[in-house]
């Protein structure tokens, strides 16, 4: 029996092909089968004075370079590299195989079933081979750097013409700080279409950054996820806090749930969440470790607070503490965030937020440093 793979193979092909004449004609946008990121990789592939008839040249950085590469990138080969294994396994029956690279596109680890007979296979899973666009034009990996999203690409959809025997899915892994570290792809050759592998390395993407995250050096990890979902998954937002309360790395769930983390600079907990610091740090303590959080778009999350282990392990947050900085996140901060959380509490009604704080109106309009309303 014909799978439906094969059977529409063909007129997938067919529709590339045309893609590719019309984008080389001026006509962009004229095939609804190619994704608009392809034409967008196409187009800059021209601007970069490549031409598809030409051969990728599928180039090894040189040893100083792939020296200061294989230094910069061992904390995320290190990371990654159990996580690779059992991606590895997972597409062991498929004719793919697994490419990490940094954010520039070059190739820092591998894995998978790798035909090392096959010289296509070869040239493109040997670590520090450079498969950024500029090099080797248009691939997952190029073009998920790019556009800083998962993608798929079947044969044509690549820029060269001897590029076309390739079939690959790549995700971008987002470090701690929220910037592009690496891309991860799966790779196949002369295979039948799986688009179905983008949602897998997607997926295994996210888990290598989580795992980024939490082995960032922290006091404390912030599980965070919304009323009605159950915490303790790669699904969770991640939030690494040091000793001070300040934030030091999140995970892009994080970044999506919690508004103001996408700003530039440190960011403190207290400036997210409408809470006491200290019932962050108690909350670790406690056996059930679990707490709702406000925020102050007026949102609750529900997060589960964890002690860094010993490896990871900053000093413990005190009350009275001072950052390197030299800013107070002390107790006038506590004082302070415990003032926006009860006028939260009390939408907005101050008087209300004063009786249940046991403190008078103007106490709670000074601290806020905001005047009374006549």
């Amino acid at each position: 029996m014909t799978s439906p793979v094969s059977e529409n193979s063909g007129a997938r092909l067919d529709a590339i092909a045309k893609a590719r004449t019309a984008l080389l004609a001026g006509r962009q946008g004229t095939n609804r089968l190619v994704p608009p990121w392809v034409e967008r990789s196409w187009q800059r592939c021209l601007e970069y004075g490549l031409a598809p008839h030409q051969l990728a040249e599928f180039d090894l950085i040189s040893t100083h370079l792939a020296r200061h590469t294989a230094e910069g990138n061992a904390h995320l080969v290190q990371t990654a590299k159990p996580l690779l294994e059992n991606l590895g396994k997972a597409i062991v029956s498929t004719g793919y195989f697994v490419i990490l690279t940094n954010q520039n596109g070059v190739v820092v680890d591998v894995n998978g079933p790798i035909d090392r007979s096959d010289r296509r296979a070869d040239l493109i899973t040997r670590v520090g081979t450079d498969l950024s666009e500029q090099r080797v034009g248009t691939t997952a990996i190029s073009t998920a750097l790019n556009e800083q999203q998962p993608v798929w690409l079947h044969r044509g959809e690549h820029f060269f013409a001897n590029t076309a025997v390739y079939s690959c899915a790549g995700a971008p892994v987002f470090g701690p700080s929220g910037a592009c570290v690496g891309m991860l792809d799966l790779t196949g050759i002369d295979t039948a279409e799986r688009p179905e592998l983008s949602h897998l390395v997607t997926q295994v993407a996210g888990k290598i950054g989580n795992a980024l995250v939490q082995a960032q050096p922290h006091t404390l990890l912030l599980r965070l996820n919304w009323p009605g979902n159950a915490l303790g998954s790669d699904a969770d937002g991640m939030l690494c806090l040091d000793a001070d309360g300040w934030i030091t790395g999140a995970n892009p769930v994080a970044r999506q749930m919690v508004s103001g983390l996408q700003a530039t600079g440190r960011v403190h907990a207290t400036e997210v969440f409408g809470l006491p610091l200290q019932m962050l740090f108690d909350a670790a303590r406690r056996s059930n470790p679990t707490l709702e959080v406000p925020t102050w778009t007026g949102l609750r999350l529900n997060a589960l607070a964890r002690e860094a282990t010993r490896k990871n392990l900053q000093p413990r947050y005190h009350a009275d503490a001072t950052s390197s900085t030299g800013n107070n996140v002390g107790l006038k901060d506590m004082e302070t965030a415990m003032i926006h959380n009860a006028v939260a509490q009390a939408r907005g009604n101050v008087a209300q937020a004063a009786q249940a704080l046991g403190i008078s109106r103007a106490t709670v309009y000074r601290k806020l440093g905001t005047k009374p309303r006549s």
